[in-house]
């Protein structure tokens, strides 16, 4: 029994707390996961999992065993890039997550540059605006926005971007623009479930005000946002990331520039317990510059 795949056998299995989670991250069926946590057992004399009908879950010399293996994996995955040279050698596969709106916008029209820097690379980029799980997901690096609601994570801020009032030409020359966050009530707001709601607290120098975006029409998913402000339904407040496309084109107008709302924070966030792998790192950092030089 090869005593590496083995230990990345039994890591997977706790991380997800299933033989079949496992399996189906290994691509492998479910008894080979069984036979194999069963052959290491064998092969240490010790039980290294609680097996019931709530789940699996690691014994206490199956807890030390994980820590251990966890980093012996890590450490011999570095090797491997370091060999292979880190500089122009990056190779396997690099599993990236992102909401579907920032993924489409400005993540793949970015990855030809970086694959082309690391032939040897692949990339399996999953686009959900939902915070999926990372470690049954099987994911590297997954870039959020927003405050982060689990504290645990093992998380890097990357970049920020500014939030703005905006809507299409059509609705302004229809309903008019707002001058201040109190003109907002006299107009349809579109309000995008997922980006802290409906209430926003306004700056302008010393001078603070907390509004209420109202309108008929809520979305989940930030492209539902997007389509419904340009077809002219109504304003949003949003960062630019989102528009950036047709806020260059003047296809979508920021009004109250002079009214300050709290930044768009991005975050790499790595599956917790795991040290970031030398290619999740490279893509981070390549994000960071394009992201900052856009600024």
């Amino acid at each position: 029994m090869d005593r590496l795949a083995a230990m990345e056998t039994f890591v997977y299995v706790v991380e997800t707390g299933s033989f079949s989670a496992a399996a189906r991250r290994l691509n492998i069926g479910q008894p080979a996961v069984s036979k194999t946590i069963a052959q290491l057992e064998k092969r240490l004399a010790v039980s290294l999992l609680l097996r019931s009908t709530r789940g699996l879950t690691p014994t206490e010399a199956g807890l030390a065993f994980f820590e251990r293996a966890k980093r012996a994996i890590d450490e011999a995955n570095e090797a491997d890039n370091a060999a292979r040279g880190s500089a122009s050698g990056l190779s396997g596969n690099l599993r990236i997550s992102a909401a579907v709106t920032f993924g489409r916008l400005h993540v793949v029209p970015q990855l030809g540059p970086f694959l082309d820097q690391h032939p040897q690379l692949n990339i399996d980029l999953m686009l959900d605006d939902r915070n999926i799980n990372l470690v049954e997901e099987g994911i590297d690096v997954a870039l959020r926005m927003g405050p982060l609601s689990d504290s645990s994570l093992t998380a890097r801020k990357i970049a920020d971007c500014r939030r703005v009032v905006l809507g299409s030409p059509a609705y302004f020359d229809r309903h008019g623009e707002p001058s201040c966050p109190a003109d907002l009530d006299q107009h349809q707001g579109i309000v995008y479930n997922l980006s802290g709601g409906a209430t926003w607290t306004f700056t302008q120098g010393r001078e603070q005000q907390t509004q209420t975006l109202t309108g008929r029409l809520r979305v989940s998913a930030a492209e539902g946002l997007r389509a419904a402000v340009l077809a002219d339904q109504g304003l949003a407040i949003a960062s630019q990331w989102m528009f950036a496309p047709e806020l260059a084109s003047g296809a979508v107008r920021a009004v109250m520039s002079e009214w300050v709302l709290p930044d768009q924070d991005l975050w790499a966030v790595f599956p917790t317990g795991r040290m970031a792998s030398a290619k999740a790192r490279a893509f981070v950092d390549y994000m960071q510059g394009l992201l900052t030089s856009e600024l």
